[in-house]
């Protein structure tokens, strides 16, 4: 019987070991792509020349490039979900914890889909202060919103994740829980295949990027999906008695970063925004020197608009509005050179307006995290920014 096991043992091993070796052989002398990249990736960089950045085309009012530029990155990133008929809010649990209450909601996000939520609401009398917290890719889908708020504790199984991500990204600080200490009420709730938004069979990473694909089948853009929906949330919240609808901001680290210049940049909504670890050039980004490539995959891949604003160009629509990005010097994801033109863009499109005070940009000594002090940079930008602004 042993001697049975082994021999089919062996000739499973030898079938591996041939389809591997065939796998191996199965190259041509001639190629077009390599590491990922096409080969006249050079070329393709040399044709993005963005004719709709600031400054670049032959528009010279700020409000009607604004506009022009917003409108084709809504272009760009296609049909939306249709917007909710009614928000139906359910609250679906309460505890209190120290110096506010969470409140676990559920709400009709669109009229394709009904989302949960969490939210941290400061004691005393509001309207408060209010940040729509956005969270992190991280390829790890099992949580969401969860990496920004303490989940309540009925589902041991999510806190534990939850608990376990706070060390990895966020220096062991719940974010949301930071930022609701500092009297601010604080909003979290999942991206499309994070958390409660995730397959029935589970989370998958890989699984990402097919459903992103049949998404595009569908003549919509899974990305796109993401911050429309971001949008539609901050409009919800205005809707919420303990908002205070001139004092909404938004904030986030890695993908929650990209979020937020992106929710910045196309919500009047926000007054503010923060983005920890995500801004670069598609130049820098996308590139042999560098080495890096695309692996956020389709999670923020908008078809078409690259032809027209890269990242910076896009952030900047948020202009003059009060913005503070912060990168790392060691964050492998983007190199350093492109993070410093990014700022630069930045930094030329909010001193054209008069509106340099407005842009905060830092490189600091770290790696793709938002640890503690990074949270209270954001939070004491938030105090000044929005907090005690002048309600505009």
């Amino acid at each position: 019987m042993k001697r049975e096991i082994t021999i089919r043992l062996a000739g499973i091993i030898t079938l591996c070991l041939l389809y591997v070796t065939g796998m191996e052989a199965q190259k041509r002398s001639n190629y077009e792509f390599y590491k990922e990249y096409p080969v006249y990736v050079d070329m393709l960089q040399k044709q993005l020349t963005y004719p709709l950045a600031w400054g670049n085309g032959d528009i010279k009012d700020f409000d009607e490039w604004k506009a022009k530029a917003r409108a084709k990155v809504f272009e760009c990133m296609m049909t939306p979900p249709p917007p909710a008929s009614n928000y139906d809010m359910k609250i679906l649990g309460e505890e209190q914890r120290d110096g506010y209450k969470a409140r676990k909601i559920e709400f009709n996000l669109s009229d394709f889909y009904r989302v949960r939520a969490l939210m941290l609401i400061p004691d005393g009398k509001g309207p408060f202060p209010t940040i729509n917290l956005l969270h992190d890719h991280g390829g790890h889908l099992f949580i969401g919103k969860e990496k920004m708020i303490r989940p309540f504790d009925e589902d041991s199984v999510v806190i534990k994740d939850a608990d376990e991500w706070q060390h990895k990204v966020y220096g062991g600080q719940y974010m949301g829980e930071y930022l609701a200490r500092q009297g601010y009420l604080i909003f979290s709730t999942d991206a499309p295949m994070w958390g409660d938004r995730g397959r029935a069979e589970g989370a998958n990473r890989d699984k990402y990027d097919v459903i992103a694909g049949n998404m595009m089948m569908y003549g919509r853009d899974l990305s796109a999906f993401m911050t429309y929906d971001d949008i539609a949330a901050t409009e919800f919240l205005a809707t919420l008695p303990e908002v205070d609808t001139q004092r909404i901001g938004c904030a986030g680290c890695s993908m929650g970063a990209y979020r937020a210049w992106m929710l910045s940049a196309l919500s009047d909504r926000i007054k503010a925004g923060a983005a920890v670890c995500w801004m670069v050039t598609t130049d820098v980004q996308m590139t042999w020197k560098y080495g890096r490539k695309e692996n956020g995959g389709f999670a923020n891949c908008i078809p078409a608009l690259r032809q027209y604003l890269d990242y910076p160009h896009i952030a900047s629509l948020a202009c003059p509005k009060p913005m503070l990005f912060i990168s790392g010097n060691q964050d492998k994801l983007f190199p350093v050179p492109g993070v410093e033109k990014a700022f630069d863009i930045m930094h030329n499109v909010w001193n054209s307006r008069n509106a340099a005070d407005n842009l905060k940009t830092e490189i600091r000594d770290m790696g793709h995290k938002c640890g503690p002090e990074e949270q209270e940079t954001v939070a004491r930008f938030f105090d000044e920014k929005l907090k005690h602004a002048t309600v505009r």
